[in-house]
């Protein structure tokens, strides 16, 4: 070989997205018209940019747990204060464990950015899965708006909190403050997602870095600082008295465990980044399996460091749409005499907003790719428009503004409600929640008979049935409990609007369903390679090589296309 040959464009972008014969095994899934097509049976479009520690670094930022947790703690605080904190995030977290192993499972068989929209699909078979697939795909784009919202509402409120540390005396606040700086961080994200796409997996890593080092910080700076510390009392047995919901004991905090969920309730993160992996079947569980691991050890950690810090649990029970944390963190940094310190203050909370504003990037980035997946399968309104892709920036643009323009909307909602911020964080997990159960109960139903078993992926085996029936029981019990009013007895201000929000979710796809789906949804291209007149995954197909398979006798999409694809490349040639 002569030493001097200096790689062509086409071989460099080859060597990226899995070029090597074990790589081409993971993102190949069939080859039509010569055209090698990956797992949502398209060519590839976006750039198979993110390794492991890529991935890592969003699913970990995306995540952020313990910023999560105590940015929301509003949420939980009136359920019992420290012990509804602390136990509700086990809680959560051990009910979350079962839906992480399925989405695992899922993202590993079929790695594509459709996610539980395609997985739906192909669990109920070549004659549900079409309606399946279409309103778990709306259902989870729906439940990511919510979540982006409420996540931009913490970083906002972050801002504002950070300027009034050293204002304290003079500003007010106003929830149209908020709003701005709302706006200002949506916008900004939205256009580092669409100009600065090739640099985020380098951005992530650093979210990733104030995620796992600046949480180690937070929790030894709150841990020492403080000039007293809370009783272990307060800490571990004063839920009764710190119950103020009207709720009884039990059953309050179960409806705080909505906290701990919206710290860990972003397992399928990730799996939105599928087509963009050069090894997704093998880096997908890695990652969901860490998201949920390392999320909960640092979650743990410092809400146990954050309630012993608390000294004053009357001064964070002002609302729920206020951010109590940095009222934590002023109690924790004060000077022995009980004067604040500003400057601890700031810089604890100049860490959440550097990892905060990561976040929001990634979380406006998987937005994009859910709503683009399905717009390329003629699931939305103006499909043509929203599935168009610049390649140049790797970023499927219209899509993006489209997320950002919907958020901007939501955004606005905490204008007028006291209860916005429960309501944003409470249909974020009720709507993606239903959309993981989906294709666990269709799996279930079906006996699991439509998963595609590949070599190389990751499989549950035996434990996949229970595990699935648990996700789909845990997920219908704590979504009903997620639905009652927020305090007991309830008014027009603090009712809580997530059945609504779910039914009018449900009832605006229903409608998109009949008047455009109906006849003019084919539904997504995966139906064709993993699903055929009622034969499961395997069926029709052969194995090309490891974890490749393509179908029989299909022209150009069946072996002898592959041959000649491979010889085409072999030769110089270039895939169009």
């Amino acid at each position: 070989m002569d030493s001097s040959h200096q790689p062509s464009v086409d071989e460099k972008r080859s060597t990226r997205t899995g070029g090597s014969p074990e790589g081409r095994d993971e993102i190949v899934a069939a080859v039509e018209n010569g055209v090698a097509v990956n797992a949502s049976g398209y060519r590839d479009q976006l750039e198979r940019q993110y390794s492991l520690l890529g991935l890592a670094g969003i699913a970990i930022t995306v995540d952020n747990a313990w910023i999560a947790l105590g940015s929301s703690i509003s949420v939980s605080i009136l359920n019992g204060g420290p012990p509804g904190l602390i136990f509700g995030l086990i809680v959560a977290v051990f009910y979350y464990s079962f839906i992480g192993a399925g989405l695992a499972e899922l993202a590993s068989a079929v790695p594509t950015a459709g996610g539980v929209y395609h997985w739906a699909t192909i669990a109920g078979g070549p004659k549900y899965g079409r309606i399946l697939g279409f309103f778990t795909g709306w259902i989870n784009f729906y439940g990511w708006m919510f979540d982006l919202a409420a996540l931009i509402q913490i970083m906002a409120n972050i801002c504002i909190s950070m300027y009034s540390v050293y204002h304290q005396t003079t500003y007010t606040y106003e929830p149209w403050q908020v709003y701005i700086t709302y706006l200002l961080v949506l916008w900004l994200c939205t256009a580092a997602v669409i100009f600065a796409n090739r640099v985020i997996p380098h951005t992530q890593n650093i979210g990733m870095f104030f995620v796992i080092v600046g949480g180690i910080i937070t929790i030894i700076v709150i841990s020492a600082m403080p000039r007293r510390h809370a009783s272990n009392h307060f800490v571990w047995g004063s839920f009764t008295e710190n119950n103020l919901t009207g709720w009884p004991g039990g059953l309050a905090f179960l409806l705080g465990v909505l906290n701990g969920a919206f710290t860990v309730g972003t397992p399928d993160a990730v799996t939105h980044m599928a087509e963009e992996l050069p090894h997704p079947k093998k880096d997908l569980p890695k990652a969901i399996g860490l998201q949920i691991g390392l999320g909960f050890l640092y979650a743990f950690c410092f809400a146990i460091a954050l309630c012993y810090a608390i000294t004053d649990i009357d001064a964070l029970q002002g609302g729920f749409n206020t951010y109590p944390l940095a009222n934590i963190y002023a109690q924790a940094t004060a000077h022995a005499d009980g004067a604040p310190n500003h400057g601890a203050t700031f810089g604890l909370l100049s860490i959440i907003f550097c990892s905060s504003l990561l976040c929001c990037v990634g979380t406006v980035l998987t937005n994009s790719r859910i709503y683009w997946a399905l717009a390329r399968d003629n699931a939305v309104p103006l499909s043509p428009l929203f599935s168009k892709v610049n390649e140049k920036l790797s970023c499927p643009v219209p899509a993006t503004l489209f997320v950002a323009t919907i958020a901007t909307a939501l955004g606005a909602i905490p204008l007028g409600s006291p209860t916005a911020f429960l309501n944003l964080t409470g249909s974020f997990i009720i709507l993606t929640t239903t959309s993981y159960a989906i294709p666990f109960a269709a799996n279930v139903l079906t006996r699991r008979q439509y998963l595609p078993s590949a070599t190389g992926s990751f499989r549950l085996g035996k434990f996949g049935m229970p595990i699935n029936i648990l996700a789909v029981l845990f997920i219908v019990l704590f979504n009903t409990l997620f639905c009652f009013p927020f305090v007991y007895p309830t008014t027009t201000e603090t009712m809580n609007y997530n059945s609504v929000i779910l039914v009018g979710v449900v009832a605006l796809t229903a409608v998109w369903w009949v008047v455009h789906a109906r006849r003019n949804y084919p539904g997504p291209k995966v139906m064709g390679l993993y699903t055929h007149d009622g034969v499961p995954s395997d069926g029709g197909k052969v194995q090309v090589s490891e974890g490749v398979e393509v179908p029989v006798g299909r022209g150009e999409g069946g072996v002898e296309g592959l041959e000649e694809k491979e010889k085409n490349e072999s030769d110089g040639g270039r895939l169009p």
